[in-house]
């Protein structure tokens, strides 16, 4: 099996750069401005105009209204939309049929029963992220949070798109996070940060070569 990567949450050049060398097959900018990550269109627009075609661009939104998605695309080219809120299957696929976009779900996890809500997605999303639940408290992201789940819930689980296994993923643990998930797609955000909103381009790189060694 082959694996591969996303890294979330770019907002410099650097980082950009050690993606794109590092074979990153996603990249994702954050277009939430309560993260720590966000840019806005203009800065997307700068750091995804140096991702070659190869490289599937991810713009990650918050229970967005439909201008902000209007205004973030007539801007910056995207690939793929991650909905990474609240939304319901009927506004995923209201926003499918609005940007002509490839949409990402993600569904948050802290247990086996949370998995119930993934039936209602299949059918219209291209690709589902699977993340830990953010921990309670005031000042919890929507994602990002250095946090993870039990991976064996998603352990020989299967869907007809395809899934990537995030939360609190680094190159220390991603060995172990694939061999009981199952995973073949990971996503990672801050376990290649010095903190919050700073990548560090040596653990982009690190994590990434991590991956590409895994079979």
């Amino acid at each position: 099996m082959t694996v591969t990567a996303k890294i979330c949450g770019i907002n410099d050049p650097k980082a950009m750069q050690a993606a794109i060398s590092g074979n990153a097959s996603y990249v994702g900018l954050v277009f939430y401005p309560k993260s720590p990550r966000a840019v806005n269109p203009g800065e997307a627009m700068a750091l995804a105009s140096v991702v070659p075609e190869r490289i599937q661009k991810v713009g990650l939104f918050v229970n967005p209204d439909n201008e902000q998605i209007i205004r973030t695309l007539s801007v910056v080219k995207l690939d793929i939309i991650q909905l990474h809120g609240e939304e319901s299957p009927e506004r995923v696929s209201d926003l499918k049929k609005r940007t002509g976009k490839k949409i990402m779900k993600v569904i948050k996890i802290s247990e086996p029963e949370d998995l119930q809500t993934v039936e209602a997605f299949v059918r219209i999303a291209e690709f589902l992220m699977f993340d830990a639940k953010p921990p309670l408290g005031k000042g919890a992201l929507p994602g990002g949070n250095a946090v993870s789940f039990d991976w064996r819930i998603l352990h020989g689980r299967q869907w007809p798109v395809p899934w990537m296994l995030a939360g609190g993923l680094n190159s220390g643990n991603i060995s172990e996070a694939v061999r009981l998930s199952g995973a073949s797609i990971v996503d990672t955000s801050s376990g290649v940060e010095d903190f919050p909103g700073f990548k560090n381009p040596r653990k982009i790189e690190e994590f990434l070569r991590t991956v590409s060694e895994l079979r």
